[in-house]
């Protein structure tokens, strides 16, 4: 549903305010100029098109009546006669609605001035009428100062809203929208001058050849940026569809991952083997002291040579074989066969207590 609003200049309601003040009694006439629909569209990233449709009234002059009730009689009928007389062939078109003046009163339309508002509208055949309703009251007790008061009213469906009024001064105009087409105007001297030098500056549909070209530019911005979004709403896609098939591969990965260390058993760990030339080197530096070649200790921690003594079968430890060179060192080894026979009983009896 498109908001009605009223513009009016400053100096039109200056005039009709000092036409209330001089006059002695209640005046009332007709208001005429051009009303037209306004839409707006508004663009943002947040929401989709907002569009935002305006009918506004633009109040350029009014005729006044000389006297009250010259419109209509005494049961609100509109006097069609007088209103032609009053207006020439062509501004009958032009009246967009009427006006009253009352003094002391509230800003509020009567019944009379409801019914004269609804039979104005069937016999002017236009059914979007304003109607502008100027008050005053006394200020000071004696009446040196006033207060004046406007309103304007239209009718929808049997009901009268109140719409508001702009006033259009120079200090009030919008310098963020940009006019293109220029402020109704109906005199004859300014029709001739624009039909005489308008083609210079107007193109065929009314507009400046200036804002045509702008028109152009931006149209051709707007196709522009629609394609830069597309792409970028393709791309980004594209980024979202190679991000879930890494995430995929990464699971497909870790899964596997995770398996593989499942089947795995635990490594048993290898039985240390004897560096041989180690073994080597050391038997052949001290070859005489058999205590530095051995690994086995008692439960002393002490070093017990290894080959002296072997036990067989029956559990009974023999001497080893000795060769000549060690000749000088029987005593030590019959000692060392001595403790490892020492050690076994120990730990047979061990056993046997065990079991």
């Amino acid at each position: 549903m498109a908001e009605p609003s009223v513009q009016m200049s400053g100096i039109v309601l200056a005039s009709l305010m000092f036409q209330h003040v001089n006059s002695n009694s209640d005046v009332e006439g007709l208001v005429l100029g051009q009303s037209r629909v306004d839409e707006q569209i508004t663009i943002s990233d947040s929401q989709a098109d907002h569009i935002h449709i305006e009918e506004i009234y633009n109040v350029q002059k009014y005729v006044a009546f000389h006297e009250s009730n010259h419109l209509y009689n005494s049961v609100g009928d509109v006097d069609m006669e007088a209103v032609k007389k009053i207006l020439a062939d062509d501004k009958q078109q032009s009246v967009i609605g009427w006006y009253r003046q009352r003094r002391n009163t509230e800003q509020q339309m009567t019944f009379r001035e409801k019914i004269v508002h609804e039979k104005l509208r069937t016999s002017l055949s236009n059914p979007h009428l304003v109607f502008v309703l100027l008050t005053s009251t006394q200020v000071s007790s004696i009446g040196s100062t006033h207060r004046m008061e406007y309103a304007a009213f239209i009718s929808l469906s049997s009901h009268f809203l109140r719409v508001p009024v702009l006033v259009t001064n120079l200090g009030l105009l919008d310098q963020l929208a940009y006019w293109k087409t220029s402020a109704p105007f109906s005199a004859t001297g300014y029709n001739l001058a624009m039909k005489k030098h308008g083609s210079r500056f107007f193109s065929s549909n009314g507009l400046l050849k200036e804002v045509n070209e702008m028109n152009k530019m931006n149209e051709s911005l707007q196709t522009e940026l629609q394609k830069a979004c597309a792409d970028v709403e393709e791309t980004e896609r594209q980024v979202e569809t190679l991000q879930a098939e890494v995430s995929a591969l990464r699971k497909i990965i870790e899964e596997k991952k995770r398996s593989k260390a499942g089947k795995e058993t635990v490594a048993v760990p290898s039985e240390e083997k004897n560096n041989v030339l180690l073994c080597d080197a050391v038997k052949a530096l001290f070859s005489c002291s058999p205590l530095f070649h051995t690994q086995t200790v008692t439960l002393d921690a002490f070093p017990v040579p290894d080959g002296c003594c072997s036990s067989g079968s029956n559990g009974h430890v023999s001497m080893a074989a000795q060769t000549k060179s060690d000749a000088p060192n029987s005593s030590t080894a019959t000692t060392s066969c001595r403790l490892r026979q020492t050690l076994a009983r120990r730990k047979r009896k061990r056993w046997n207590t065990e079991s």
